[in-house]
């Protein structure tokens, strides 16, 4: 072998290891979180994470800091599979038992909060990473007491809207419920749990039936020049969330595509899938549970470009090598 030839084959052997750094250190932006009606964590960071207006925001950052704010798609657990009641204590629910979140738990009536009324109403959960899975909704009971924390018990225990692998319209899962008949202060719960994965994630809406918002400030979701602004401060990537490769990336965004065109939003209340118990029971297989399929990832342009710049770096060092090992093959015959 000649030495051009061993120095060819020494940088396709050379390029490889690069390829491979490429494909497995390529971060992936998560999650999402319920912005119709507005969740606590959403209106917060709305209001800015370094000095949020209302009492009840500022109080959150006093429990546990700004990072909380800047990383408010990411209240979830990694693994509760179903088993949601299990995993997070009462008072806990809002911060999904993590102490990081611990703020959202503060029993108070002055959490920033949208006005609901019931009947058909359309639902939108802010999707950064679209995971397939199922969403469902609850609600809190009547005699729910906003200045004590709260419980399992305080939520009906089934939901009033459920919807699974919902359609993705402009980066937000849009899906129909119909909201039950309450009055005064309440709160809407929601639990998405992956089908892909056993990851879930958690909020806490407070709304208000009857009009206005019950004196509480008006809760506004973070606009998309907020989200892109502060996303260079947030921490959240796919470490420790388990299942979270370049090939399910790839598959989320197959995800997307083929659910971003939908139109038809139709009510969803008792679709049939993996919904929801508070018993914290999750479905057996064959019995309702939803095919497990692998999607997630996040809307960052990025990670499928390096993705992609992994691979063909790959391909090319591979096509290098062989055609080295076929030169040299032929020149010794």
């Amino acid at each position: 072998m000649t030495p051009r030839r061993k120095v060819t084959i020494a940088a396709a052997l050379g390029l490889a290891p690069l390829a491979l750094a490429g494909l497995t250190a390529v971060p992936a932006a998560a999650h999402g979180t319920m912005t119709d009606p507005v969740s606590r964590i959403a209106a917060c960071h709305a209001e800015g994470p370094e000095s949020p207006d209302s009492a009840a925001c500022k109080a959150l950052v006093a429990a546990g800091g700004t990072q909380p704010l800047y990383d408010w798609n990411e209240v979830n657990l990694p693994d509760p599979a179903g088993a949601h009641q299990a995993r997070i204590p009462d008072g806990k629910l809002c911060s999904a038992g993590r102490d990081k979140y611990k703020g959202l738990d503060a029993p108070r009536t002055d959490w920033p909060s949208s006005p609901m009324a019931a009947g058909s109403k359309t639902f939108q959960w802010r999707a950064t990473a679209p995971h397939k899975g199922t969403l469902d909704l609850f609600i809190t009971k009547d005699g729910y007491d906003p200045t004590k924390p709260l419980k399992w018990s305080d939520l009906e225990a089934q939901p009033f809207a459920s919807v699974t692998d919902p359609p993705v319209v402009n980066g937000s899962f849009v899906f129909q419920g119909t909201v039950p008949q309450k009055s005064g202060r309440h709160l809407i719960y929601s639990v998405l749990q992956r089908s892909d994965s056993p990851e879930a994630f958690y909020t806490c809406s407070d709304v208000v039936f009857g009009g206005g918002t019950g004196g509480a400030p008006a809760a506004a979701a973070p606009s998309e020049k907020q989200i892109r602004q502060t996303a260079a401060k947030s921490s959240v990537d796919h470490g420790g969330h388990g299942g979270d490769s370049a090939a399910e990336t790839k598959s989320n965004a197959a995800y997307a595509a083929e659910h971003s065109d939908h139109t038809d939003h139709t009510d969803h209340k008792g679709t049939e899938g993996a919904k929801t118990q508070l018993d914290g029971a999750a479905p057996a297989a064959g019995q309702g549970a939803p095919e497990a399929l692998a999607a997630t990832g996040g809307e960052n342009s990025t990670a499928f470009i390096a993705v992609g710049g992994g691979l063909a770096l790959a391909i090319g060092a591979g096509v290098v090598f062989a055609s080295a090992r076929r030169r040299s093959t032929a020149g010794g015959r």
